[in-house]
């Protein structure tokens, strides 16, 4: 059977290219909001099916399924089209949201939170992918601005509409808001989005796809669960890594020998392309430690509510649109490595801006200091993904971007390890420590330090005791993303200042 594949973009005039890039926005906004949204009514979804326990996998498994699909969502984008793929990925997304409104139980959730993951892995491959695929590289910035900006507009509106659905309303309607957002996207993609096709049969690399998904998912797995559900070192942790490390090795054996590889190797020979892979990776985990943790210490230490916190935190995601934005004027300038450079060195000093803060820090500090921290990620993220795009051709764009994307993800997911176990270190270390006259007083783990701090039924010794070693255990969170600003800039620094396929990749198209 012949089917339609290997389409290219017809090229639309600039008032379909507006219509669709708004199309994209949309399409943007459901895959941030989501898990905004449902954070703020966990309290009044746990009070109606229960699972307590098994709350953290809400959110687990829609990571999970969004970052293991993104490279194989990326391969198909190539193969069959990005139009099918986005239209495909986003109805799973609203099925799943329709789905999870009418979940009976936890378990239910749970599953149906996986299914709007592998729609988001659609969603995430393929709107940036067409955003280099319609626009010049002197464009792509300004878009990379305004499909970012959906990240900052989603840390401001989920909190608020997920709060304001689960007091006044319902807390299913944090799932069917998606569904209007979605069909205006899905309106807008399929009237002004055109691609001529090429009637071939595609080659598709179902042994690759499949090893992707075990491999991938056994390590997210074992990050996200190690020395939570399980200790590090138990049979859990070990039996997933060493599957991942299994099915990593399969996977490498069987791509090589692949005519269509899901993960090609040339993403992970070519220096320009691994690199940029690798200083992701390094930026996901990096933005793990403030996305966790500074929440807690501007509730906890600074007195600050949930909402407020959430919008202290939202102003990474204002610098971020902010610099992508401006990124264009620096990558046609000093190049795309450079650029990412000086992102690297705007992380590296708000690191240790926040490192040098006051403690209790001030909080209009930490918001300039978030400031700084979103315009490093803007620069970065913008300069290696439009760089990484623009060193092959309409064939491999897809791959390319899959393989950008899948590595931040990756990194949000060692981060999530990494710094739990360094915040979980450092407050352990200080109850270790802590004054003779207090120890009596104070809860013998990490876990019960929040509760004592926001039941307010400890002395206020003990309190403010409590509050200045979260606060400093929070701090030493940034000596970490330091570690990784400055392993970013060592890698890039062995990346080509201009970047250029080393002729290990076709680059048609």
């Amino acid at each position: 059977m012949t089917v339609a594949a290997a389409p290219a973009p017809a090229a639309p005039d600039a008032r379909q290219r507006r219509w669709v890039l708004a199309g994209l926005m949309a399409m943007m906004l459901l895959a941030a909001m989501d898990t905004n949204i449902v954070a703020t009514a966990i309290p009044q979804i746990v009070g109606d099916l229960g699972g307590l326990a098994l709350v953290s996998w809400v959110f687990s498994i829609y990571v999970l399924a969004q970052t293991v699909t993104i490279p194989i969502y990326g391969k198909l984008a190539d193969l069959l089209g990005r139009k099918p793929v986005l239209i495909g990925g986003a109805l799973i997304f609203l099925a799943g949201s329709a789905a999870c409104s009418l979940a009976w139980s936890m378990h239910a959730l749970i599953v149906f939170r996986g299914l709007q993951g592998l729609g988001a892995g659609a969603v995430m491959a393929t709107v940036n992918t067409l955003a280099g695929d319609l626009y010049a590289v002197e464009e792509r910035g300004a878009v990379q601005g305004w499909l970012s900006s959906m990240w900052g507009m989603a840390a401001i509106a989920g909190p608020l509409l997920g709060g304001a659905f689960a007091q006044y309303a319902s807390w299913h309607w944090i799932f069917l808001v998606n569904l209007p957002i979605g069909v205006l996207a899905l309106g807008l993609i399929g009237r002004f989005l055109h691609e001529r096709r090429q009637l071939r049969r595609p080659r598709i690399d179902w042994a690759g796809a499949a090893l992707v998904l075990l491999a991938l998912g056994a390590l997210i797995v074992a990050l996200l669960e190690g020395g939570q559900a399980w200790a590090w070192g138990s049979a859990p942790s070990l039996a997933l890594l060493a599957t991942a490390a299994a099915a990593l090795a399969a996977l490498v054996w069987v791509e090589g020998r692949a005519a269509e590889p899901v993960m090609p190797g040339w993403l992970w020979r070519d220096r320009a392309l691994a690199g940029s892979n690798l200083v992701m990776i390094a930026m996901g985990l990096a933005m793990m430690a403030p996305s966790i943790y500074l929440p807690t210490l501007l509730q906890s230490v600074q007195g600050l509510g949930a909402i407020a916190a959430g919008l202290v935190l939202a102003s990474l995601s204002l610098g971020w649109p902010a610099a992508s934005a401006l990124s264009a004027r620096l990558y046609l300038r000093i190049g795309y490595r450079d650029t990412a450079l000086l992102g690297a060195a705007l992380a590296l000093a708000a690191a240790l801006g926040f490192r040098a803060l006051p403690q209790p820090q001030p909080v209009w500090a930490v918001v300039l200091d978030q400031l700084v921290l979103g315009a490093g990620f803007g620069l970065l993220s913008t300069a290696l993904l439009v760089g990484a795009q623009s060193v092959v051709g309409w064939q491999q764009r897809g791959v390319v971007t899959g393989g950008n994307m899948f590595a931040r993800y990756l990194g949000q997911s060692l981060g999530a390890a990494v710094f739990g176990a360094l915040f979980n270190h450092a407050m352990g270390q200080r109850l270790a420590q802590a004054p003779p006259a207090l120890r009596g007083e104070l809860p013998a783990g990490v876990d019960s330090v929040l509760a004592l701090l926001q039941g307010g039924a400890a002395p206020a010794a003990v309190q403010s005791w409590l509050k200045a070693a979260l606060a400093a255990a929070t701090s030493e969170l940034y000596v970490g993303m330091a570690v990784a600003a400055v392993f970013m800039a060592a890698v890039l620094l062995a990346v080509p200042r201009r970047f250029a396929m080393d002729g290990v990749a076709p680059r048609s198209g």
